[in-house]
């Protein structure tokens, strides 16, 4: 099948290069390299804090949180926290852990908590009934108290956008994010659409800093539709796998 028939693509690098592609999303994608001694050593110099993740990888399986501070190194997958006292025994520990699966590593972005856990959204965009490309989404993703991913199969809990913004903003700031957010999911997802005509499901993870701006961590060529179902709307829900059917594109239900 050719490249640009695909309708699902693994590869995050390769999704993250077609991002790099449009100058006004490429300024929402948290610097994104291969991962390897070099790369790990610089970017957590640089940030102090970085993801890594395999290259092709579902349900945040995986996915690691590595920090430096005070020349003590750790890191975290699931529930497990490891430190070290050398970049060294941290590197070798993290090549023991991902064995010889490819990987990146990622800026890290220090998400917004709600109750003292991360949170992040989830925009679904989708072709719709007449072909052209709609928001037809958005929920809120709250990690497991005691992990670093978000995602529902990982423990993480689907809530309403607004529940998780108002502790901290409220009023028509409040909705501006909540339009920022939609944004930055479809036009991202028209980008990713551009390298790989054939996709028509994009599920757009973006985190939210400290200064709420969103920065696109992650596109899934794959999302799960049910995911809405835990809206308020049910007309959400009903429209996203409406148009999931109606393409074909649909996994079984969970």
């Amino acid at each position: 099948m050719k490249t640009s028939a695909r309708k699902n693509v693994l590869s995050k690098w390769l999704k993250t290069k077609a991002l790099l592609k449009d100058p006004k999303i490429r300024k929402l994608v948290p610097e994104t390299r291969r991962m390897n001694e070099k790369t790990l050593r610089s970017m957590l110099n640089r940030y102090a804090m970085v993801y890594v993740k395999p290259v092709a990888g579902t349900y945040g399986n995986g996915v690691m949180r590595v920090e430096r501070a005070n020349g003590v190194y750790t890191y975290q997958t699931g529930e497990k926290k490891r430190t070290f006292g050398s970049f060294a025994s941290l590197y070798r520990s993290i090549l023991r852990h991902k064995r010889k699966r490819p990987y990146l590593v990622q800026k890290g972005i220090r998400l917004l908590k709600y109750k003292g856990r991360r949170f992040d959204i989830r925009v679904m965009v989708q072709r719709n009934l007449q072909g052209t490309w709609e928001k037809t989404g958005i929920i809120g993703r709250v990690a497991h108290p005691r992990k670093i991913v978000t995602n529902y199969h990982s423990g993480g809990k689907p809530m309403e956008v607004r529940t998780l913004l108002k502790p901290l903003v409220s009023g028509n700031r409040l909705a501006r994010i909540e339009n920022r957010l939609s944004r930055a999911g479809y036009d991202a997802a028209k980008v990713l659409s551009r390298t790989y005509p054939g996709l028509n499901m994009i599920g757009a993870d973006i985190g939210l800093d400290a200064h709420f701006r969103p920065w696109i961590i992650e596109l899934n060529t794959n999302p799960d539709p049910y995911i809405f179902r835990h809206l308020k709307d049910k007309r959400i829900p009903r429209k996203v796998l409406r148009y999931a059917r109606a393409l074909k594109r649909i996994p079984p239900a969970r």
